[in-house]
């Protein structure tokens, strides 16, 4: 194997280790790996992106698999739905008082993996950290990952010599600053 058939190698065993972590978190609740990241989704982004569309889109997944996802934890209680005023059939999703206890229980689930990356250094992870972006941001260039709030893609994103630049928040970047998701993302036009 060469050295880029072993790297998509040990990405593909991290994406095991994850789905693996997320169906232990799944069993002990009754819920799906798919429902846990709804959930998540819900609870770390703003209202106007917690809808079917968009968290079907983020997740690469049809609406009417979100759409069903959704229904069992409106019907468990741990989602509840806010109604648009200026359109009756839009709703955002909101995590409800139980599916606020509930996701603070589960964000643990990455636990063992936040583990073994403090065992690697600081300068390391860097690396990793920029490394990874880059991928992704190439990722979302070439159409295989659709959505992308990075700030490589964001309006307010400048790079200049190797600086990164955030123009909202006037200030330079750290690499490790780069987000990966961000509230304040703004596409490029």
């Amino acid at each position: 194997m060469n050295l880029d058939s072993k790297i998509i190698y040990g990405l593909e065993r991290l994406s095991e280790a994850f789905k693996s972590l997320l169906w232990e978190k799944a069993k002990i609740h009754g819920i799906s790996p798919i429902q846990i990241q709804i959930l998540l989704f819900v609870s770390g982004h703003k209202k106007e992106m917690c809808n079917i569309s968009q968290i079907a889109k983020e997740f690469n997944v049809t609406k009417p698999t979100i759409s069903d996802a959704v229904r069992v934890l409106i019907s468990k209680d741990y989602l509840n739905k806010d109604f648009s005023s200026s359109d009756g059939r839009r709703y955002s999703l909101f995590l409800s008082v139980i599916g606020k206890k509930l996701v603070e229980d589960i964000t643990e689930y990455t636990n063992p993996v936040k583990k073994e990356l403090q065992k690697i250094s600081v300068v390391e992870k860097k690396d990793l950290y920029r490394n990874l972006a880059k991928i992704i941001s190439q990722l979302n260039h070439s159409g295989i990952l659709q959505v992308q709030r990075t700030c490589f893609a964001c309006k307010f994103y400048k790079q200049t010599k190797g600086t990164h630049y955030c123009n909202l928040l006037e200030s330079t970047l750290k690499t490790e600053d780069v987000r990966l998701d961000c509230p304040e993302f703004e596409p490029k036009s």
